[in-house]
């Protein structure tokens, strides 16, 4: 199997990936987006012979175009720029999740201040406002007053890029300093973990503590369905507990607030007992046998 891996910075996580892949003998071609010129007419180079394009791009608007000219190129891409698209943006990862039945928290879009006040005020506090491309919790902010509310908006009104003039506002989430990630390959999980926090924020990124997480049937329900909604492929599928008794520590539900199409997988493959970018590369295998098998057939 020749791959392409789709990059701008090799992290842990694309280094566990190619080590495995040179382990099975695989060919790879290392494709650094900020050095390729994708053209319209022709292939470059460097997706000649390939079997399958692995995305692994930083930047949310390199990785939507550069899986664009993969997929015009005839080669099979992972994960499409379809699936890139509706992760990327909060608000077509939410539309999606929605329109899907999968819980997730309620969201308000505006467009000016006042408007974007209105939701606040009737969210109530605390709620969260973020930014609706952004990745590792970054530019999120969990409002608890509306002073608090007023000053950040007008921050992020007077900011240059048009995306801050978003407003995506969503109901804070009381979950139990915990949130859950899963990876999964087309909504079969290969590994999840826990990402504990005495801050709001749980991300893995921000320094949260990570354990490995056993999930249960609704778990694996909403994992499924969630990856569906987007499209399916390569993800990682966020979820929080809602509905939680303080006493007892039961919970009525998970909600989904999240699914990335980029995800990285350095953390949990060091918390679980699985071989992540093992399991990872099997299904690129599989991946790219039946793409293969379907052109034969065709």
């Amino acid at each position: 199997m020749k791959v392409g891996l789709l990059y701008s910075r090799i992290r842990r996580d694309e280094k566990l990936l190619l080590s495995e892949l040179r382990e099975r003998d695989h060919e790879i071609e290392k494709i650094d987006v900020r050095k390729q010129q994708f053209n319209i007419h022709e292939a470059p180079e460097a997706f000649e012979d390939l079997d399958i394009v692995v995305d692994r791009c930083l930047a949310t608007s390199r990785s939507v175009y550069a899986t664009k000219f993969a997929e015009a190129y005839g080669v099979p891409v992972v994960n499409g720029p379809e699936v890139a698209d509706t992760c990327a943006d909060k608000v077509n990862n939410s539309l999606a999740l929605e329109a899907a039945g999968v819980p997730t928290p309620n969201t308000d879009v505006a467009f000016t201040k006042d408007a974007a006040l209105e939701s606040i005020e009737k969210f109530g506090y605390p709620c969260v406002l973020k930014p609706v491309v952004g990745s590792w919790g970054r530019l999120m902010a969990k409002i608890d007053s509306r002073s608090a509310a007023e000053a950040i908006l007008e921050h992020k009104e007077t900011l240059g890029h048009y995306e801050h003039k978003i407003f995506y506002v969503q109901e804070f989430v009381d979950k139990p300093g915990r949130d859950m990630r899963v990876l999964a390959v087309d909504g079969e999980p290969i590994a999840a973990m826990v990402r504990s926090s005495d801050h709001w924020l749980t991300n893995a990124a921000k320094g949260a503590e990570t354990n490995e997480f056993e999930l249960d049937d609704r778990a694996l329900e909403l994992v499924e369905k969630a990856s569906d909604a987007v499209g399916g492929g390569l993800l990682g599928i966020d979820l929080m507990e809602v509905g939680i008794d303080e006493e007892s520590g039961e919970f009525e539900d998970y909600t989904v607030h999240e699914v990335n199409h980029t995800v990285e997988f350095k953390a949990l493959n060091e918390v679980t007992d699985v071989d992540v970018p093992a399991k990872v590369v099997d299904w690129l295998e599989q991946k790219a046998a039946t793409e293969t098998d379907a052109e034969v057939t065709a």
